[in-house]
């Protein structure tokens, strides 16, 4: 039996270099660029351990779940770990990072979220990265979900470990992801003895056989159809523009904010500032008296298609996520978000005004 799928040349050295090349293109990087055979969390491990270690003081920004992994990664290194938490619903300063380094001088390694999904803030890299640049810290960015929704520019703002997915706003395949790497980076890693060799979760290991060998034989089999399916995301993202693939999830957001607005009975967005919402998610505050996990269970009963989930963990409770990202950041998808948690919301006893929301959102779209 044959399948397209299935019956496949294998992917040459060469082709899974120019996916590289156009990833890099697509974050403005002369770093190098690697694209790891695993979803995001390979090379996000792997880049803290590669890169930290006994005797690495580290900045640990928490403003969501992702940041309390990377500080317990962290601290199984070795490295001492100095975190910084600020409130969910809104999002870390570059003054609030500056202060850390007047206290804590000894400072190396900066580890920050650019957008957090689960919480739906996003963060001022641009400006943190200057105060890290100030410092000589190394910074380590995970941009997973902001790529594609919003600018990430690792050599304009100083970053030499980014990782990126493509699962979210890319609106690509989950089962690849890539990490740019600062010249500064390798340095570090390869003066740590503690960094991973021979392991899955090694970066070195790929640079002294892949790109120091002249990306001409890879490693081991790459995931074929992953990366397939990453140059065909990357190709679609060409075609339309990157500007325009993140203006549609900047409108999409703007939209499902103001919408909710208006639909007043008690929902409101979960991120305070609009200035700290991220654009590849909206998180919404379920109204007092209500679950966030019902109104969503609610919202799915008439179409289990719509990107809306609730909160992870304790913020089930709380929390509705509008998942607008990669092919669901249009019109259609926030007005239909939108009537869902209307009709869940009047389910449950909370008058809203639909209308009102579906008028704000088409007023508030770019």
């Amino acid at each position: 039996m044959t399948n397209l799928l299935l019956d496949l040349p294998p992917l040459s050295a060469a082709r899974f270099a120019s996916i590289e090349d156009r990833v890099a293109r697509l974050l403005g990087t002369g770093q190098d660029v690697l694209i790891t055979q695993g979803e995001a969390l390979l090379p996000l491990e792997g880049a803290i351990r590669a890169a930290a270690g006994p005797g690495t003081t580290a900045l640990n920004v928490i403003t969501g779940p992702y940041g309390q992994t990377f500080g317990d990664w962290l601290r199984d290194c070795g490295a001492t770990v100095i975190d910084l938490t600020v409130p969910f619903h809104t999002a870390v300063t570059a003054e609030q990072v500056r202060d850390a380094f007047a206290e804590h001088p000894e400072i190396d390694f900066v580890s920050l979220v650019h957008a957090e999904a689960a919480t739906g803030n996003t963060n001022p890299v641009a400006a943190i990265g200057e105060v890290v640049r100030e410092h000589g810290a190394l910074f380590y960015l995970d941009a997973v979900a902001s790529v594609g929704a919003e600018p990430v520019l690792p050599d304009a703002w100083g970053v030499d470990l980014c990782v990126i997915g493509a699962q979210k706003a890319m609106g690509g395949p989950a089962g690849v992801s890539a990490v740019s790497v600062s010249e500064r980076a390798w340095a570090r890693m390869a003066a740590n003895p503690h960094a991973p060799r021979r392991s899955y979760l090694s970066l070195l290991d790929w640079k002294e056989r892949w790109i120091d060998g002249g990306r001409k034989a890879l490693l081991h089999a790459p995931a074929q159809l992953e990366m397939l399916a990453l140059e065909a995301c990357v190709e679609r993202i060409e075609a339309e523009g990157l500007e325009a693939v993140m203006a549609r999830h900047a409108s999409a957001a703007a939209a499902t904010r103001a919408g909710v607005l208006a639909l007043g009975g008690g929902i409101a967005p979960y991120v305070r500032d609009a200035a700290d919402a991220a654009p590849v998610a909206t998180t919404l505050r379920a109204p007092d008296g209500t679950t966030a996990s019902e109104l969503v269970a609610r919202a799915l009963a008439a179409d289990p298609e719509l990107p809306l989930a609730a909160g992870g963990g304790a913020l089930a409770r709380e929390m509705i996520r509008v998942n607008h990202y990669g092919p669901e950041a249009t019109r259609g998808t926030v007005r239909a978000c939108l009537a869902a948690l209307a009709t869940a919301l009047t389910d449950v006893g909370v008058p809203v005004d639909l209308a009102a929301g579906l008028a704000a959102a088409e007023r508030s779209w770019a």
